[in-house]
């Protein structure tokens, strides 16, 4: 059996570090904004190339105290990808703010610029970019619509860590940017957790004091905040596999590759494109037998997922918020499927998928 994911696998060659992390952070009976959280906040943000970086408890929160941090006026419209996971599009909605999808480009995944102008109204304040499956989206033209159109610009970079355009690293773009480190991300602790990074230290002060109660001193209140705060054990363990990195990413670029090479014509592979330095979180393959194509993928043993099975205008939840027509996400969403690319996964592994899928395209053949 190929597993879609295997964490302790995937995490076996940094365990040493984490048990001697661990120990020193029981050891200090500091569980809370202590020495290890400092570090990491230093480590990653020089890591993305930012001057500040805040640690939250997780990649939903970040995305929410971003807008947050910004005060923008309850009811103002911030523009999304038509087609992003659902918590971008929570994050506006539980900030007070209305979400209004810009459909992607099919050949890439991300916000298409082109038509994100058309989706600009006097209420629109930012537009939040979403560097989905580990590529970045095109930044030269949205920073330009921005900058004519006097919006805020926030990255989601829950899938991006490392992730570069034009040699900069995502996170370094927009005036505030949000990261989530859940287990299965290529920086991913083991829990929960999630930062933000900016160059601007009055942003970067209102999120840390909007995740702690409101306050910048303890026990002085200025607003209502929330509990939000990446713990010291789970900043001591990022900061074990933040050295490692770059080798997680190198790892899954060159199974992307090996994908690549095997896979043949038939199917629409992940796009390269020149400037682009894609980290693939998510290796996705789409054909317009999907769910066809994955039991059969699972009868020879290889499992996948899908991100994601169900276009978020789609969603239950947010019937009467997000739920205009977006063919392209719902195309998308429809022929998607997500291929193993972990750190535990060989150039073997990927060599067996391949065959499987080129002998499911000969057996449509046949019938």
């Amino acid at each position: 059996m190929i597993e879609y994911e295997n964490l302790g696998r995937a995490n076996a060659s940094f365990m040493d570090g984490y048990r001697t992390a661990f120990d020193k952070v029981l050891k200090s009976g500091w569980f809370i904004n202590g020495e290890e959280v400092k570090a990491f906040e230093r480590e990653f943000a020089t890591y993305c190339g930012t001057s500040e970086c805040v640690g939250v408890a997780n990649g939903l929160d970040a995305l929410y105290l971003a807008l947050k941090a910004f005060g923008f006026k309850p009811g103002s419209e911030v523009l999304v990808p038509s087609n992003t996971y659902i918590a971008t599009i929570l994050a506006i909605v539980n900030a007070g703010l209305v979400p209004v999808p810009v459909e992607p480009d099919i050949r890439t995944y991300e916000i298409d610029p082109l038509k994100i102008e058309g989706r600009i109204t006097s209420r629109t304040v930012a537009v939040m970019v979403v560097h989905l499956y580990g590529k970045m989206c095109d930044m030269d033209p949205i920073i330009s619509i921005c900058r004519t159109s006097g919006l805020k610009l926030v990255e989601d970079c829950a899938q991006a860590h490392g992730a570069a355009y034009k040699g900069r690293r995502a996170g370094t773009f927009g005036e505030i940017n949000a990261f989530s480190f859940y287990p299965t991300k290529n920086l991913g602790c083991l829990g929960d957790g999630g930062a933000i990074t900016t160059n601007d230290p009055e942003l970067a002060a209102r999120v840390r004091s909007l995740g702690n109660y409101g306050s910048r001193v303890r026990y002085q209140n200025e607003v209502q905040g929330i509990n939000s705060r990446l713990d010291e054990v789970q900043a001591a363990f990022l900061r074990v596999k933040l050295r490692r990195l770059d080798e997680i990413n190198a790892h899954k670029r060159s199974l992307a590759d090996a994908y690549r090479r095997g896979i043949g014509e038939r199917y629409v592979v992940p796009a390269v494109q020149e400037g682009f330095f894609d980290i693939y979180h998510v290796f996705n393959v789409r054909h317009p037998q999907r769910d066809r194509l994955r039991s059969y993928l699972l009868e020879r043993g290889i499992k996948t997922d899908i991100h994601y099975p169900t276009s978020p205008n789609r969603q239950p939840a947010l019937r009467g918020v997000f739920d205009e027509a977006c063919p392209i996400s719902e195309e998308i969403h429809a022929t998607t499927l997500s291929l193993p690319i972990s750190f535990c996964h060989t150039e073997e592994d990927v060599a067996v998928v391949c065959e499987a899928l080129r002998d499911f395209l000969r057996v449509k053949e046949e019938e």
